[in-house]
């Protein structure tokens, strides 16, 4: 089955050429010097305008080719695997407008839709020096202008802000009430343009560890006029604006994990394909194999739960509040330790820069530490979960939740309805429709296990994933009051949760969706015989502290897949996408590394 995102990535990444050829815009040696630099990608962030990706951040209602989420997913995925720091500069007009796609007028959309296709970029300035991510605490605050009831005075200073100094248009949090409080902050769409000059200044770029070329900055307001009309919402409805946009948003991140997640593992193959170790290669040393089984199985595992919870945008926006914040929290922490693993493999030359792969590993692992912080960050996503206790206890016990979305979320070649941004929910009111059809997904499994004896453990981990997932709910009874003083232990229970709930994402995808592509002649075996969604629930039990539940055989079938789809020039992903055209990395094995000490 052809499956549309895929395609459409597929297609932007060949417009985008060869990375590995240095005369390309957009190419690892261009993206490196621009690091070394500390510079802007400008000409890059133009290439993607070229081809149109301005047009996929904006919704088909407000002008622009926005109707199906996993489209955004699977082209900022594209562009994250050759480059985060592109990712992040280019991405963030997305992240800034997606304020005014929840909430704003209708002639809001259609001017802010018209900028950013135009290539105007966006910020969204939420966080201050003193307090961080606590937005109640923001002091950025507005006034009545002397003498005129048409405009606001905006004074105060947003900082490490995306694009704040870059950006045209800002979707900017402010107080409107004196005393604050939950109904005392409102969302404005600032444009720079209309302002005096002498009433706003930009804050120096702040130097960063990884993405050194973004500009991570700041913004200052001296009583700037900003008119009435670019309030977006009811006046007193940031904070519920800003929350339910950063459902969309810490979606969307997963994105930036899922490329760097691709980058490394092909990082790490071909260092392993070429390097000789007491005169093997590396790939045949037992370890190696185990490390880059482990890689390979966590990125699928990542997939498989960046596909529904993208698709879960439109299929279960009234549950995103749970979803965003398990995607939010497992991508980045579950990708940073890929790399961390891949550390372990690549030795002295993951941290080296010019000697394997020009050095792109160790940018990769610095730019990626930072995606855990964007749009809240992990304990910010748990304590979201936390919160939500009762309400997933309650529905869990009682089955209840969307289950009809979440199997349209699990359904690849399923149709999505609209997004209908007034479903968006700070609270899952009857909890999470992925969970409550986890037994009839064990089920499911089961059943076909018994006319295939081949997935029988893929079954037994299925039931042992259910079993403890009913633990992991009996954990979180002690502490669905918890709203404030939230105890440490509360958070590891969330933990546990972000694992059962990414468990039952991968049961339910292949169940809904293997009998589309278990023919594919690329991708078949991955879902013949539940080969990726075996190593996911493997990878899910360990760090459940469960035994493991496969064995070496399906881990070195897996590892097969990875080296077939790298020396055919394919994306290593549960569904067919070819990369530009180059030479595959085996093909250079004789000329590799060698070292026999």
């Amino acid at each position: 089955m052809e499956h549309p995102p895929y395609r459409l990535a597929e297609e932007f990444d060949r417009f985008l050429g060869d990375p590995d050829d240095p005369g390309e815009v957009f190419s690892y040696a261009r993206c490196a010097e621009l690091d070394d630099k500390e510079e802007f990608p400008a000409e890059i962030c133009r290439r993607f305008e070229e081809w149109g990706l301005p047009d996929h951040y904006v919704p088909v209602e407000h002008g622009g080719r926005l109707r199906d989420y996993e489209h955004v997913l699977q082209l900022v995925r594209a562009v994250a695997r050759r480059d985060l720091t592109c990712a992040v500069g280019h991405g963030k007009t997305y992240l800034g407008g997606v304020c005014v796609w929840v909430a704003g007028s209708a002639e809001q959309g259609a001017r802010l839709g018209a900028d950013i296709m135009a290539g105007v970029p966006v910020s969204l300035g939420l966080t201050e020096r003193a307090h961080g991510s606590d937005l109640l605490a923001g002091d950025v605050h507005v006034g009545a202008g002397p003498s005129d009831a048409d405009h606001w005075l905006v004074t105060g200073e947003k900082w490490l802000i995306n694009n704040a100094t870059r950006g045209s248009v800002l979707s900017l949090l402010t107080r409107t009430r004196p005393d604050g409080g939950p109904r005392g902050f409102s969302v404005l769409l600032v444009d720079k343009r209309e302002l005096d000059e002498v009433t706003y200044r930009h804050l120096p770029k702040v130097r960063t560890h990884g993405i050194r070329g973004a500009d991570i900055s700041g913004i200052a307001f001296d009583g700037a006029r900003v008119p009435r009309g670019a309030l977006v919402g009811a006046e007193g409805a940031g904070l519920e604006i800003v929350l339910k946009a950063l459902q969309l948003t810490r979606t969307m991140c997963a994105a930036l994990s899922l490329g760097a997640g691709d980058h490394g593992l092909l990082l790490g193959l071909d260092f392993a394909e070429r390097r000789e170790l007491y005169g093997r290669r590396l790939v045949d040393l037992p370890q190696a194999r185990q490390v880059l089984t482990g890689a390979a199985a966590d990125v699928l595992l990542h997939e498989a739960v960046a596909l529904v919870a993208a698709r879960a945008v439109q299929a279960q926006t009234a549950e995103l509040g749970i979803v965003s914040a398990v995607t939010k929290y497992l991508l980045p922490t579950g990708t940073d330790e890929v790399l961390a693993d891949l550390t372990g493999l690549l030795g002295a030359r993951a941290f080296l820069k010019g000697v394997h792969a020009e050095g792109r590993f160790q940018k990769l692992q610095r730019d990626h530490r930072i995606v855990g912080l964007f749009d809240g960050n992990t304990l910010v996503n748990l304590n979201s979960l936390v919160n939500q206790f009762r309400t997933l206890v309650r529905g869990f016990r009682r089955g209840t939740g969307d289950t009809a979305g979440a199997g349209t979320a699990c359904d690849l070649a399923a149709p999505l309805p609209p997004l209908d941004p007034s479903k968006l929910s700070l609270v899952a009111r009857h909890g999470s429709g992925l969970m409550a059809g986890l037994a009839a997904s064990v089920e499911d499994v089961t059943r076909r296990a018994e006319r295939n004896p081949a997935l029988g453990p893929v079954a037994e981990a299925a039931r042992r994933l259910l079993a403890v997932t009913t633990v992991v709910h009996t954990e979180m009874e002690e502490y669905q009051g918890v709203l404030t003083e939230v105890p440490p232990a509360a958070f590891e229970v969330a933990r546990r949760y972000t694992l059962c709930w990414a468990g039952a994402a991968c049961l339910g995808l292949w169940t809904r969706s293997a009998g589309h592509f278990r023919d594919d002649a690329a991708t078949g075996p991955l879902w013949r015989d539940g080969l990726w969604l075996h190593t996911a629930l493997d990878r899910l039990l360990v760090r459940l502290g469960e035994p493991a539940a496969a064995g070496r055989e399906t881990h070195d079938e897996l590892l097969g897949a990875l080296r077939a789809a790298r020396s055919s020039g394919r994306l290593f992903s549960l569904l067919t996408q070819r990369g530009p055209e180059r030479r595959p990395a085996t093909c250079d094995a004789a000329a590799g590394e060698r070292e026999t000490t």
